[in-house]
């Protein structure tokens, strides 16, 4: 699947989906948006794709946010197609996929563009990365997930600071406060991306699937009073233990190999 706006390769287990708009600094117009969602439904729907790759075309920007050149328009606000709402913003912020993605920031990702970023699983930086969440600058607010992520991902005073004030932070800066995995020169960020997502998918996958579902499901669940989040583990647990990728990961470990996963 690809158009204009994103393009999505596969790369092996990999899929590489890119922002391709580098002309308007990949900002999200209804191309993007509807492509953006479209390229994690073929990503979720297809078996022999275990891990993504987000990142946007061009030497200047992951996504610079919505593209308000479309967004303010004589029909109002008018970057959502029609039929994408579900999806969230960029048609990724409320589009769980039970799969790991990880974004390759590779310039400046600010307001929508820095939620694009929290809304993946794992964040490998450009050493000229920036992030940011201005909208307050504009009279706006960041309703794409940054207000919320933000803070659950970081601590509160610092995102506080950084959403009150829509001062940009740096790469260096994001991951000090652990918002960011890696950072890496900007030359080498595909392949870093690249490179983490490979090893992820020396994993089994469906165990792999599991550890994410539990986790975001268990974040705001209560671990001992109620065990509540206990529940939500031994669920996962029974489902993997014993399938045919857990007996062939225990078999090759004894016989000294690389586990052939299967994805079931």
């Amino acid at each position: 699947m690809s158009n204009n706006a994103v393009l999505f390769e596969r790369q092996g287990k990999v899929a590489l989906i890119t922002i391709n708009r580098p002309e308007a600094l990949n900002a999200i117009n209804a191309e993007v948006w509807g492509g953006l969602g479209k390229a994690l439904e073929d990503f979720a729907e297809d078996p022999n794709l275990w891990c993504a790759v987000l990142t946007g075309a061009g030497d200047k920007a992951f996504c610079a946010g919505s593209d308000l050149k479309e967004k303010v328009g004589a029909n109002g606000w008018n970057v959502i197609p029609e039929g994408s709402e579900k999806w969230g913003y960029g048609g990724i912020a409320q589009h769980y996929i039970n799969k790991p993605i990880i974004a390759a920031v590779n310039g400046f990702a600010l307001g929508g563009g820095t939620e694009i970023a929290l809304a993946c699983d794992l964040i490998v930086a450009s050493e000229k990365a920036t992030f940011g969440l201005p909208e307050v600058n504009k009279g706006l607010l960041a309703g794409g997930g940054g207000l919320l992520r933000l803070p659950r991902q970081i601590p509160l005073k610092v995102a506080m600071e950084y959403i009150l004030t829509g001062d940009p932070f740096s790469a260096e800066e994001a991951k000090h406060w652990g918002l960011v995995n890696r950072v890496v020169p900007h030359e080498n960020l595909l392949d870093e991306a690249l490179a983490l997502a490979v090893r992820i998918t020396e994993n089994a996958p469906l165990a792999i699937r599991a550890c994410k579902d539990i986790v975001y499901r268990s974040l705001d669940v209560s671990l001992d009073h109620p065990q509540e989040a206990w529940a939500i583990n031994q669920d996962y647990l029974q489902q993997v233990i014993g399938n045919e990728d857990s007996m062939e990961g225990i078999k090759a470990f004894i016989e000294k190999r690389k586990p052939q996963w299967q994805g079931r």
